[in-house]
């Protein structure tokens, strides 16, 4: 595994989700926001080196999302250090979602019929709506997360037959353009109108200096899974959440 990679992807990834209340403990970067996205609301480390206060760590971050009022959660990836996991599962931590990080070349395409924005309207907010994984909280997020970016970012709407079809956002983060929030109603679905959308992504994101892209999606998500490696993006790696009831 490239753990170079995993780390430029990692720092991407968490530059894509920004979160209003970060700390640091040691190697770990815990964040908190309205308990929606698990990127925006887990602790997770950016070093895979030994860590011999791990335990103690743990207990006080574990602590420090309980004063919060939120359900303590770890993001387990490849930069974590050693024994995490097993301290984690005897700790009566719960396996949550497994998910890949995926990236490459996307051949990129611009669209008459998709508008980028600066920011998501109703529009685009009605489009993801019809996603079954949104929530209350993690719309919140996305509304509220407009004026936290501080990298470039983008909100994609597909104009079809006369009306909103496909929704999706994307961020440039320097070589790295990031695919995410992608949504198609219903009615439209199969297609293409998800493919028009990332290489759209891709050919804004070129315009800025990215050279690929990336992209994350749950295991279990089959449909989104076979769409990346259509249009050329692998896996990187893998992560899990680890939860505390």
């Amino acid at each position: 595994m490239n753990l170079a990679l995993v780390h430029a992807l990692e720092r991407a990834t968490l530059n894509a989700l920004p979160s209003p209340r970060v700390v640091f403990d040691g190697p770990f970067v815990v964040r908190s926001f309205l308990g929606g996205t698990g990127r925006a609301n887990a602790a997770c480390c950016l070093d895979p080196s030994p860590d011999p206060e791990l335990p103690q760590r743990m207990t006080r971050i574990a602590a420090h999302y309980k004063r919060l009022g939120m359900t303590p959660r770890f993001r387990s990836a490849p930069l974590d250090p050693p024994g995490l996991e097993a301290l984690l599962r005897a700790g009566g931590w719960a396996e949550a979602d497994e998910s890949h990080v995926t990236h490459g070349r996307v051949e990129a395409r611009t669209d008459p019929a998709i508008r980028i924005l600066d920011a998501p309207d109703a529009t685009w907010f009605d489009v993801l709506g019809t996603v079954e994984y949104q929530s209350a909280a993690r719309r919140a997020e996305k509304q509220e997360a407009v004026p936290l970016f501080a990298i470039p970012a983008a909100w994609l709407v597909l104009e079809e037959e006369g009306q909103a079809a496909a929704a999706m956002s994307a961020t440039c983060d320097g070589r790295f353009t990031g695919i995410f929030d992608l949504a198609v109603r219903p009615e439209f679905r199969r297609r293409g109108l998800a493919q028009r959308m990332i290489r759209a992504a891709a050919a804004w994101g070129q315009g800025l200096g990215a050279e690929t892209c990336f992209a994350q999606v749950a295991i279990t998500n089959t449909a989104s899974v076979a769409l990346q490696a259509g249009l050329g993006l692998t896996e990187a790696y893998r992560y899990r959440y680890f939860v505390l009831r």
